[in-house]
């Protein structure tokens, strides 16, 4: 309980500090929402003044900051500035589709990781492993954004199997099949996600379950005459699991951010597409309350994955 009331504190910690950091860079970015307005003739400078105090922005740099942070305490992250609607209802009106894309990602490339890692260091210099590391080469150095467009060309444009853009190609939101449109629809961002994560999640997975093939435990074991089953079992995975862990729950940020970019290239109406579309507008509600929901989820990740780490390594609680 004292640990999770420190991991508590440290999470509320670090939104404080994230959103100082965040609500100062994105407050001295050159430009503004009201640059278009104040270059248009027909723009006065009294009415532009005029919205800057309807949205609180006549105020001083440090009194913006305190009257946000309390409303952010409330879920209340303001209007906003290009659609006139409340940020927290787009926000959490797209949230489930950008949580569903990176939660289906992450499982995905946890179990296919640890599976191709596990089959590469146990075929080490075979054949299968060859294959193996070259994906996981392809793999690491291959960009979302040029997979994504090769994937439409082929897939959707050239082949037509799967659907250009969009979430949906059923209106009436009833029955399996409206959801399994849906899913046919995430087929390709969530595949791209998966395929550009699994690289170095691989190759940390070959590299650890080598060494545990090396160890004195290990050895000791198959000289026991256990099988292949039972050595994986209770020998490689248990010893895997830890490290796999960890570096999943530091892996959350670089999935969030890569659906930023993919929502933006498939059309999706999600989280990262809005927050994409409201940072080429300047429009601080809705950016700054997308930053800031973004950076609990990952936070909440990384503590998710601690806590974890507390029942997978015994010897943790010591600390």
């Amino acid at each position: 309980m004292p640990k999770l009331l420190k991991k508590l504190f440290y999470l509320l910690f670090m939104l404080l500090l994230i959103s100082i950091i965040s609500f100062l860079a994105i407050h001295s970015a050159p430009n503004s929402f009201f640059g278009a307005g104040e270059l248009n003739p027909n723009m006065t400078k009294e009415a532009i003044e005029q919205l800057k105090a309807v949205y609180g922005l006549d105020k001083s740099l440090s009194q913006q900051y305190i009257d946000w942070i309390f409303n952010m305490f409330r879920l209340n992250f303001g209007v906003s500035f290009v659609s006139g609607q409340d940020v927290s209802a787009e926000i959490f009106k797209r949230l489930p589709v950008t949580l569903s894309m990176n939660i289906t990602a992450l499982i995905a490339v946890f179990a296919l990781s640890l599976y191709l890692g596990i089959k590469s260091a146990l075929s080490y210099e075979k054949k299968s492993d060859y294959i193996i590391r070259q994906i996981s080469l392809v793999s690491f150095s291959m960009p979302s954004f040029y997979l994504a467009l090769l994937l439409i060309i082929v897939l959707s444009v050239n082949l037509k199997i799967f659907p250009i853009a969009g979430l949906h190609s059923i209106e009436e939101k009833v029955g399996v099949l409206y959801y399994a449109d849906m899913a046919w629809h995430l087929v390709l961002p969530v595949g791209v996600m998966v395929f550009v994560g699994l690289g170095s999640m691989i190759i940390y997975i070959r590299s650890l379950t080598l060494e545990i093939l090396k160890s004195d435990y290990y050895y000791f074991a198959l000289s026991r005459g256990l099988s292949k089953k039972t050595l994986l079992r209770f020998y490689i995975l248990p010893n895997l699991f830890p490290p796999v862990v960890t570096l999943l729950g530091l892996s959350l940020p670089g999935l969030i951010g890569g659906s930023v970019i993919l929502e933006s290239i498939f059309g999706i109406e999600g989280m990262g597409q809005l927050f994409f579309m409201s940072a080429l507008s300047r429009d601080y509600p809705v950016i700054m309350g997308t930053l800031m929901i973004t950076a609990f989820l990952t936070l909440l990740g990384n503590m998710v994955a601690d806590l974890l780490l507390l029942k997978l390594n015994p010897y943790m609680k010591r600390g």
